[in-house]
């Protein structure tokens, strides 16, 4: 009797060149690719029409205090989430919560042309509620279809598909904005954001037809086990989730001391880009642009570096940090070099500083960070990945865009602080996100070892 031997598909070879995938591995990572891959590119063609809107409709200040208004708005929408997750199977799930967001930029191409008053600050309100948790629900989808030794070798290759998406969607804005108008970008978004659907409905499919026939004896956690069931199996909200499981509630403290710092080092990008753009203007460095021009160009070549240095590193380098350092160590690599940065920023506040921390920092949140924030949550139990990570990936995030909105207004109100100052704040707080880090890879460890043996 031969022996049989599994061999990999043309594609799973393909593949292997980025990350380790196994037999039978292949068409599913590839949908799960292309389908974040289409959402990330829908939120890069709304993201422009969101900036015209806000800035023609109410300026910038109105745009800071927008950002506010998305945190207490989640605090109603991810309930909402929640009580949907406890009635409904995945599926369903994901197809009305899709179907409700392509309806919504629908609705609002409608009333754009109507030109309802205030429509930019709504607008900008909802681009930030979607973004968040239409990317939640679709890594919650992922975790649900992997086991933990699974996620941790093939979500490097699924967020390859986000990363190109935001560059993609960023291309196709730039070229169809001028042609078609701000407002019909919304109708482009809303069918490729229906079109995921096809892809989401495919592997749910696929996971269904390996699913074991019934009566077969499977593991409690299984994912085509559960395809069709509901996915909140509890009646718990998604915050009593993360307030009730230590493991959780450290990954949403993670996440809002990452989000805090981050967003306090856009600041002071900002604030020392905008100076030095008026110093090149005032000593005729310029090369004849205006403050305005200095600072589009500054920010244009920034962004195209920040972008090509996250593809590089999602390509060909998270997989092998997460193959041969593991998670504890790959949590670490973004606050060590923001740690790094920001000391440097103490003492040395220079614009060619602060932009290559900032390019840093950045290409390395877009890429290993953004994998294996979702990699923590392969070990948790099914209610968890849906509802809990609705609740850290949206609001916890949010909270630290507005705390550290509160930091700036404090330091440049009434406290006075130079660009040193923000910098050395952000010391502090990296300090504690090192310690959340590491706490986390320990009790991650923990929980793997656990599931390897029951």
């Amino acid at each position: 009797m031969e022996e049989r031997v599994d061999r990999k598909s043309a594609l799973e070879r393909f593949l292997g060149i980025f990350t380790d995938v196994r037999t039978g591995e292949g068409v599913t990572a590839l949908l799960l690719t292309l389908n974040v891959y289409l959402l990330l590119t829908t939120y890069y063609i709304i993201k422009p029409a969101r900036e015209a809107l806000i800035l023609s409709g109410g300026g910038a200040e109105v745009k800071s205090y927008a950002s506010a208004g998305q945190a207490l708005l989640l605090l109603v929408a991810v309930p909402v989430y929640a009580r949907l997750a406890s009635r409904l199977p995945r599926r369903g799930l994901i197809n009305t919560v899709t179907w409700f967001f392509a309806a919504c930029m629908l609705a609002f191409y409608a009333l754009a042309r109507l030109g309802v008053p205030y429509l930019g600050v709504v607008f900008f309100i909802w681009v930030g509620i979607f973004n968040m948790m239409v990317i939640a629900q679709f890594w919650s989808f992922a975790n649900d279809l992997y086991s933990p030794e699974q996620g941790k070798r093939l979500f490097p290759l699924v967020a390859f598909g986000a990363s190109i998406g935001a560059v993609t969607g960023s291309i196709v804005a730039g070229r169809l904005i001028a042609p078609l108008g701000v407002e019909q970008m919304l109708v482009v978004a809303a069918v490729i954001l229906a079109a995921t659907l096809i892809l989401t409905n495919t592997i749910d499919a696929r996971a269904h037809a390996a699913a074991p026939p019934v009566g077969a004896a499977v593991a409690v956690e299984s994912p085509q086990a559960q395809a069709g069931e509901t996915v909140g199996v509890g009646r718990s909200g998604a915050f009593e989730l993360v307030l009730r499981h230590r493991y959780l509630l450290l990954i949403a403290l993670l996440m809002l001391f990452l989000n805090w710092v981050n967003t306090t080092g856009e600041y002071i990008l900002g604030r020392v880009v905008a100076a030095n753009a008026a110093d090149a203007v005032a000593s005729g460095r310029a090369g004849g642009l205006s403050e305005g021009q200095y600072i589009g160009k500054f920010y244009s070549d920034f962004f195209s570096v920040v972008n090509i240095a996250g593809v590089l590193l999602q390509l060909f380098v998270v997989s092998r940090v997460l193959k041969y350092l593991g998670v504890r160590v790959a949590l670490l690599c973004l606050p060590v070099i923001a740690l790094t940065g920001y000391a440097l920023l103490v003492v040395y506040p220079l614009l060619a500083v602060v932009r290559w921390v900032k390019t840093a920092e950045n290409a390395t949140d877009y890429s290993l960070q953004n994998t294996v924030r979702n990699v923590l949550f392969l070990p948790t139990t099914r209610e968890e990945k849906y509802k809990a990570k609705q609740a850290i990936d949206t609001f916890f995030v949010r909270i630290g865009d507005v705390l550290s909105a509160g930091l700036v207004f404090v330091g440049t109100r009434i406290l006075h602080f130079e660009t040193g100052h923000f910098a050395a704040v952000n010391l502090v707080l990296v300090g504690i996100w090192i310690l959340l880090a590491v706490r986390i890879g320990l009790t991650h460890r923990r929980l793997v070892a656990s599931e390897r043996h029951a």
